[in-house]
């Protein structure tokens, strides 16, 4: 088998890192982010060292074909590749898609399962390995870089798997990726079978094999690495393993198993590690989905240790209970040093301990609400800086934005909310009653700007302890097919639902496409 290069200096094999956290990972229900949104992670993952972005799906929308166009001129180092089903529209949209990136990769796939064939596909055998050539082929004559999937291939008849595997390679991929796409198999299964493919296909050495694991039975990752065992030398993956149902083989969480295995593990990548905290936030922050508090690698407590054996071992050695330090994936060990009195310059610094990079405007614009904060509360740990710049940054752009909220609440009677929002720079102002004063917000987010979303979703956590804590707010809205998430964060947990329901509504807007807000469209 054709490997990647090794690095310098290293006696390990190379392994491509191919990050779908903007395709497959924003195919996870509620994940959709906006263009904007998109460049962002897409310039962190170039920057991080991924080896390959996939940018989307070009033939689902328009939207999905335009932002796989925009990273594809943006991305510096990465190849940029957009996925197509086996048909020629499909192919000629995604080929149009990353045509202007400085290196392009078409990903075309098609089920070979019998169970798929029979019930997806509705075809036989003989007519899948046909459109196998005819796919790849076609994807062929755009560009040199292609990669074919056999789409659940764990399930696939071995015999007929690799058929098929032989007939891609012979009509000119590059990758060949053999997907547990429904999360089905284990380690040594999936192993034996990247062996078996690549003894039994004769030009399997003119190919890079890929791995791509789905999470449904937890073993995403143990699968991924076990695919290399077997002989494959690309891992497809996503940040905090957002994906379908379960979600994917978490990027994060190999990328520091090969590092701190490399005895049994002896494969490099190119990721640079103290990134990895950073690349989880943004994207945590843009889908508005929450780290789980013991996700491996960057969950808030993966290096926290509240037992007293634990702590009396850390003080003695932190080794006696930490395989890798809070630096080497880009955690800061200091978490309390801010406050009312520091300066810009020193709150600066935090952004750049913390992973951010602002410029002018929107630093002083962070630097005005953290100093806001520090005034209500009497510490400010990193935490609260994270989801001050992250709302910031997340809603920099919206031109529904919330200026003022009083909401009266207790036992007596309906609570009221009197609300100000500036829509494209005119102050509208309106009071509304509800049961409750977020149903009472959000009543009065509804009479200034009309629509007929459907609330789903409705969620606070807390970023810190303490009865001071910053509330962090998810609001899912659902219009049509459309579905999207907005956030908020503010001392106050109503300021931050009604940020959260007009940064949705606001996601709402991009996605329609209109012109003007939705109050100068009422009944839209």
């Amino acid at each position: 088998m054709s490997n990647p290069t090794v690095s310098a200096g290293s006696n390990k094999d190379r392994v491509l890192i191919f990050d779908t956290t903007l395709r497959d990972g924003e195919q996870c229900p509620g994940a959709s982010m906006t263009l904007e949104e998109k460049l962002e992670v897409a310039d962190l993952l170039d920057a991080m060292g991924v080896d390959i972005i996939e940018a989307g799906f070009p033939i689902a929308s328009e939207g999905d074909f335009e932002s796989v166009s925009e990273i594809a001129r943006r991305v510096k180092n990465a190849t940029v590749c957009g996925l197509s089903r086996a048909a020629p529209n499909d192919i000629d949209r995604c080929a149009e898609a990353v045509k202007h990136a400085r290196r392009g990769r078409i990903h075309t796939f098609i089920s070979t399962s019998p169970v798929h064939m029979k019930y997806k596909l509705q075809k036989e055998p003989h007519q899948v390995l046909e459109l196998v050539t005819n796919q790849v082929t076609r994807a062929r004559s755009h560009v040199e870089d292609v990669e074919w999937s056999a789409e659940d291939a764990t399930r696939t008849e071995m015999d007929f798997l690799c058929r098929c595997v032989e007939a891609a390679i012979k009509a000119g991929a590059t990758t060949i990726n053999l997907p547990d796409t429904v999360g089905y198999t284990v380690p040594d299964e999936y192993a034996a079978m990247f062996r078996a493919v690549r003894e039994r296909v004769p030009n399997a050495d003119k190919a890079i094999f890929s791995v791509h694991c789905h999470n449904d039975l937890g073993m995403a990752v143990a699968n991924s690495i076990a695919g290399l065992h077997g002989g494959a030398r690309q891992i497809e993956c996503t940040i905090n393993g957002i994906g379908e149902r379960a979600g994917n083989a978490a990027l994060e969480e190999i990328v520091m198993a090969l590092r701190v295995r490399g005895d049994v593990a002896p494969y490099d990548t190119g990721i640079e590690p103290t990134m990895l905290t950073r690349a989880s936030k943004l994207v945590s922050a843009v889908t508005s989905f929450p780290v789980q508090y013991n996700k491996a690698i960057v969950g808030r407590n993966a290096f926290a240790h509240e037992s007293g054996i634990h702590q009396d071992g850390m003080l003695k050695n932190t080794q006696t209970y930490e395989i890798m330090t809070p630096e080497s994936v880009g955690v800061s060990k200091t978490s309390l040093v801010m406050g009312k009195h520091s300066g810009r310059h020193a709150f600066k610094e935090k952004l750049k301990d913390l992973g951010y990079s602002l410029g002018e405007n929107a630093l002083n614009d962070a630097f005005t609400r953290f100093k806001a904060l520090a005034d209500r509360k009497k510490h400010v740990y990193d935490e609260d800086i994270e989801a001050l710049v992250d709302d910031e940054l997340l809603n920099a752009h919206d031109r529904v934005k919330v200026v003022a909220l009083t909401v009266i609440a207790g036992t007596m009677g309906h609570q009221s909310a009197t609300l100000t929002l500036d829509m494209d720079g005119q102050h509208v102002t309106t009071q509304s009653t509800g049961n409750g004063p977020v149903d009472a917000i959000f009543n009065a987010i509804h009479a200034l700007a009309p629509h007929k979303a459907t609330l789903e979703l409705y969620q606070v956590h807390a970023v810190t302890e303490g009865t001071d804590a910053q509330a962090e707010v998810s609001v899912r809205l659902s219009e049509g097919e459309a579905t999207v998430t907005g956030k908020g964060a503010d001392p106050d947990t109503m300021v931050a639902s009604a940020r959260a329901y007009v940064s949705a509504l606001n996601k709402l807007m991009a996605k329609r496409g209109r012109g003007r807000p939705a109050a100068m469209n009422a009944g839209v």
